[in-house]
């Protein structure tokens, strides 16, 4: 009976998956009858261009490079696109085992997550980004020509999106673990002093070695932190007396 329960989940777990990657792959293709992949990069490289002097070009050192790294953003822009849907599918996988009101607690909940974590990715481009590179541009020497590799550039920009991305779902994991009960309010104002450090810790390996990509990283970080304990004193911790849910996945 728990090796058919084991497997239904597992089938379960794999149609969920499907979905996710089909509205994933429909996004993609949208994308690439339009815009198309180039403009997409081009718009995704627009602030290091224009941090660069005029006339500046990026480079590409493979063969197949000018053509898969477009490619990649075109598929880094349809995940973003598609992310409100992947995160209701991961829900709906795990929405058997929630509690009735915290159905109802979770539709919020994925908003928020896919809001939070798209304006984390907005914050990096339109205001880390800019800064960052004409910090880098002005500190050069002027007797350097930057020539930077796209392929570099598209780690580099995966990085900072997830690094950030991630970054400002800071709240929503502090909420459910006062929510769910794991850890109190009061622990978590307490841990206040190491949290500040490891943001700064994390911000220093995640990303590139200067102060001022770092130091616009940990500070979100700490605020985000200081927005999750507040709002968590509003939701409160889950009441012992819910039952699971008993109805079936959405």
């Amino acid at each position: 009976m728990q090796q058919d329960t084991f497997i239904s989940h597992l089938i379960e777990l794999r149609t969920r998956l499907m979905h996710a990657l089909m509205a994933v792959l429909a996004a993609f293709v949208v994308l690439f009858l339009y815009p198309g992949s180039g403009p997409i990069y081009d718009f995704l490289a627009a602030p290091l261009m224009h941090a660069l002097p005029e006339g500046t070009k990026m480079i590409a050192t493979g063969v197949i490079t000018p053509f898969m790294v477009p490619m990649k953003v075109t598929a880094l822009v349809a995940f973003l696109v598609a992310l409100p849907y992947v995160l209701y599918q991961a829900w709906a996988f795990v929405a058997p085992g929630l509690y009735e009101h915290e159905k109802k607690f979770a539709v919020p909940l994925i908003f928020a997550s896919t809001t939070l974590f798209l304006i984390g990715v907005a914050f990096c481009y339109y205001f880390v980004f800019g800064t960052v590179f004409k910090f880098i541009n002005d500190f050069a020497p002027k007797s350097i020509t930057p020539a930077p590799d796209i392929e570099a550039y598209f780690t580099f920009v995966i990085t900072m999106f997830m690094a950030f991305g991630v970054t400002f779902e800071i709240p929503i994991a502090v909420i459910i673990l006062v929510r769910s009960g794991v850890v109190s309010i009061e622990k978590l104002t307490e841990a206040r002093p190491y949290v500040i450090v490891g943001a700064f810790v994390v911000a220093a390996v995640v990303t590139p070695p200067d102060v001022l990509s770092q130091f616009l990283l940990a500070v979100p970080m700490c605020l985000l932190y200081e927005a999750g304990l507040f709002v968590s004193r509003f939701v409160g911790v889950r009441p012992k007396s819910e039952s699971p849910a008993q109805s079936t996945t959405p």
